[in-house]
């Protein structure tokens, strides 16, 4: 799938494209043509958390054209969408792809309409394989498969963090240490800080003197909808306020605090999922 669904709020479907409206479905594929290029892409809408639980997808105006967007503004990159389930009203990206000619393509929305909740198709369980007979090996011949035997690397070593530099130095280290190397530098687009740019991850170091608000946390979010299976990372030497917290978690962006010693101290869950996950705690 060469498209990704970026967004949610508002509702209906593309020319030529029926949109269901059975709630408890799992979005599917649509086709959308690029205006640039006019290569077709498939298009997989997004499902997006509210804090109640619920998984809400975005409903794309029915009969809407698709649209590039060449010049892009904070206010235009967001909508407000309401749970149905709980009533809560929530800002959303706009439902957007990068298409290869790169162009970037914005997908017209039903405003009028309320988000589709979803939920997941219940697993089938495939059927128990017949249990073949085990020879009796020795102890000293049981080897533990590969992918099973721990991968063990030396622990980390902080360096003190005086500067804004000793800052990117530091997280740039950590990434590299969790096994995200060659990471790419770029300018950060919001607050004062940098970008590190992997095949993986994007995390953003902020330098400011002020706790990270929410704007931030949702600014590195954004930059994660365009490409698969990338992880959001923010780290900070001021920490973040509370409502950069709490949209961090509902966002599953990885918060980590500089400290002055030169660790990175996880400090919301999906930070330390994050480490666990790639070995580091």
């Amino acid at each position: 799938m060469e498209a990704h669904a970026l967004q949610p709020n508002g509702r209906s479907t593309m020319p030529g494209m029926p949109q269901p409206d059975n709630a408890g479905q799992p979005p599917a594929a649509k086709p959308v043509r690029c205006p640039s290029c006019r290569r077709e892409h498939a298009y997989q809408p997004p499902v997006f958390p509210c804090p109640c639980g619920a998984a809400l997808k975005i409903p794309l105006l029915r009969g809407g054209i698709p649209v590039q967007v060449r010049f892009r503004s904070w206010a235009d990159s967001w909508l407000s969408m309401r749970c149905p389930s709980c009533g809560r009203s929530e800002e959303w990206p706009q439902p957007e792809f990068t298409c290869g000619c790169g162009a970037t393509v914005r997908l017209p929305v039903d405003t009028a309409r309320k988000p589709v909740p979803v939920t997941a198709p219940p697993r089938s369980t495939p059927p128990p394989r017949p249990v073949q007979p085990v020879q009796p090996v020795q102890p000293v011949q049981a080897v533990r498969p590969p992918e099973q035997i721990p991968v063990s690397r030396p622990p980390f070593m902080p360096q003190p963090v005086h500067t804004p530099d000793d800052a990117v130095l530091t997280a740039a280290r950590f990434l590299e240490w969790l096994g995200y190397g060659d990471l790419e530098v770029s300018d950060s687009q919001d607050r004062e800080g940098v970008c590190l740019l992997g095949a993986r991850i994007v995390a953003q170091v902020d330098t400011w003197t002020e706790p990270a608000d929410l704007r931030a946390v949702e600014c590195l979010w954004l930059n994660t909808l365009h490409a698969d299976e990338l992880q959001p990372v923010m780290f900070t030497l001021a920490g973040y306020n509370q409502e950069s917290r709490n949209r961090a978690d509902q966002l599953l962006v990885a918060l980590f605090e500089l400290e002055s010693t030169g660790t990175p101290k996880p400090v919301n869950s999906t930070a330390r999922e994050f480490l666990r996950g790639n070995g580091g705690g």
